[in-house]
């Protein structure tokens, strides 16, 4: 097992010296112009990363109404089109090319119909999995927050559902801990009965902190440092036979350091 860091939380040659792994996060590596990826940017981004000892995961691009995500690279998996599989196929290609150890991927959004969108979802996630095998690599569907309705697969049940439809060894779960305790409002017993749910499936983690309640910032999802918030993290201690990446999501390096301070007695091997 290791611990990484996403992009955003520093330059790469910093992350390198903390951590081993890092979380390339597509939509805002700065590597596109509108939907186009640009080669050019792209291969700088991959040289400084040459120059590191890092493994890497990645994050495909997915569903954000923010000023602060660019909305030619907005991709919903229970609503999508040509130029969207074009968008995540890209990223699962190059997941390939750099022998990335998982891509995560997010549930779409619920819609009118919840059904219809689950089982639009499924048959698009079917479609990315079979991409995803021929390209050695696996997808971890993420579970959101509950505390935004608008969001499919909060639940472990209805995230165990989807994964199973899908029927794909090339798909499995990325367990974020943050979102899983606003959907568990903040209570460490339900928090544990979620991981228990979601263990034999999980193949990426996601670390980050929040209080377990609703705010107007971000729905409550802050993304702070481990050990800011209420999530106790030794529930990670449920996560039986799992050896994969411990990415903390998190916005500085600051945070990065602290949060290893937090998580280190429960995911060091």
């Amino acid at each position: 097992m290791m611990i990484g860091a996403s992009s955003f939380a520093g330059e790469l040659r910093e992350l390198d010296d903390h951590v081993q792994s890092v979380e390339l996060y597509m939509p805002k590596l700065g590597v596109y112009e509108g939907s186009a990826l640009q080669k050019d940017r792209l291969d700088k981004v991959l040289d400084e990363l040459s120059t590191c000892d890092l493994q890497t995961s990645m994050h495909a691009h997915y569903f954000a109404d923010v000023p602060t995500y660019p909305k030619e690279l907005v991709v919903d998996t229970a609503s999508m089109e040509k130029a969207h599989f074009s968008l995540m196929e890209e990223c699962i290609g190059l997941a390939g090319r750099l022998g990335t150890k998982a891509v995560v991927l997010h549930p779409g959004r619920v819609g009118d119909d919840r059904d219809r969108s689950l089982g639009r979802m499924i048959s698009n996630l079917r479609q990315l999995a079979a991409f995803a095998s021929e390209n050695n690599v696996m997808l971890g569907l993420e579970n959101k927050e509950a505390t935004d309705p608008g969001n499919l697969c909060c639940e472990a049940e209805e995230l165990l559902k989807v994964v199973d439809a899908v029927d794909s060894p090339n798909l499995g779960v990325t367990f974020d801990v943050g979102h899983a305790n606003l959907t568990c409002g903040g209570d460490p017993e339900k928090l544990a009965d979620f991981v228990r749910t979601i263990s034999e499936h999980v193949v990426h983690v996601h670390l980050h902190d929040n209080y377990g309640f609703w705010t107007s910032n971000y729905d409550g999802d802050e993304h702070m440092a481990p050990g800011c918030g209420n999530i106790d993290y030794s529930v990670l201690e449920g996560l039986k036979n799992y050896n994969g990446i411990f990415n903390l999501e998190v916005f500085s390096l600051d945070d990065v350091l602290a949060g290893k301070k937090v998580i280190g007695k429960y995911v060091m091997p």
